[in-house]
């Protein structure tokens, strides 16, 4: 009897990025272990933080531009006194001052209050931000200085939720792009005192949390052992508005051709998770199930963007 070639799993993975290893290295784990070269990765996280890591794997890597717009959260450990050059606790000290001892809890309240909302953050120097074509960290690493630009952000909210100076916790809920480390650079010199980042963990992105998240050496092909960190396309992009096609549009869309808006359904609260989201653009079309394509609306038609049915 002939042997059936069992297909290469598609979806998202969700990790739980342990300290110490890099993003890309997750990913090479990951294809390490499902024989798949075809991995990437929604966001970056520092080495030295934790936390939640989204791989699409297979042809859903083409749908990464959708999940940046949603919002992230965080718990995070500032210490007070000390600037770092790269804004956390693996940088070098570049300045420090004692004004900490005379901050008050409310005074630490106030000017979290003072970070949320819309605005605009300047990167770090040691980022992954390119200026001309080149990555800030490489160039802050041979001692140049880029001209880095003002980038908006949205603070969704911040709360303290432990305050033992010199150091403060506090969560984060905030827009894709946005860097904890430098809300914590800018946190420090509202107070007069200067501040690093000295622990990061990412407990949520969108609707996914990270408990249930696999560790690195846990990942493997969908099964029982690793159910609960695994998506289906259409489950990861629950939380668009959706279309569901019938069997000649399910044609339709295949070769490229529009559809009727019809009948989209709106995510409910469930789909959408805690930190809710900024009006997406796009809509994931369904049929049986399953995740034919992404669309976006044009008037009345809907017209496919990323096809992923063949």
């Amino acid at each position: 009897m002939a042997l059936t070639a069992t297909p290469d799993p598609t979806g998202m993975l969700l990790v739980d990025k342990p300290p110490g290893m890099t993003s890309h290295e997750a990913v090479l784990e990951a294809r390490s272990r499902l024989g798949i070269r075809r991995i990437g990765h929604t966001g970056t996280l520092d080495p030295f933080a934790t936390g939640l890591l989204l791989l699409l794997v297979g042809p859903f890597t083409r749908a990464t531009q959708y999940f940046h717009i949603l919002p992230k959260r965080y718990t995070a450990t500032m210490r007070l006194g000390i600037e770092t050059d790269t804004e956390d606790r693996t940088g070098t000290p570049v300045a420090e001052n004692e004004a900490w001892r005379d901050l008050s809890e409310g005074e630490v309240r106030r000017a979290l209050a003072v970070r949320s909302g819309e605005g605009t953050q300047l990167p770090p120097r040691y980022s992954a931000k390119r200026v001309g074509g080149r990555r800030a960290h490489a160039e802050a690493r041979r001692g140049a200085r880029l001209e880095l630009a003002p980038i908006p952000i949205t603070v969704h909210g911040l709360s303290l939720e432990r305050f033992e100076p010199p150091l403060v916790g506090f969560t984060a809920t905030v827009s894709t792009g946005t860097y904890v480390r430098s809300l914590a650079r800018d946190i420090g010199r509202d107070l007069g005192c200067g501040a690093h980042l000295s622990e990061l963990r990412r407990t949520r992105i969108g609707p996914f949390p990270v408990a249930g998240a696999l560790p690195p050496e846990r990942v493997g092909p969908p099964g029982p052992a690793t159910a609960a960190g695994w998506r289906s396309p259409a489950e990861a992009l629950g939380w668009l508005p959706r279309r569901r096609l019938d069997p000649p549009e399910v044609g339709d869309i295949r070769h490229g051709r529009a559809v009727s808006a019809g009948a989209i359904e709106s995510p409910t609260e469930e789909d959408t998770g805690p930190l809710g989201l900024d009006g997406p653009a796009a809509v994931a079309l369904l049929a049986d199930g399953a995740l034919v394509a992404v669309a976006e609306r044009h008037g009345e038609e809907l017209r496919p963007r990323k096809v992923f049915a063949t």
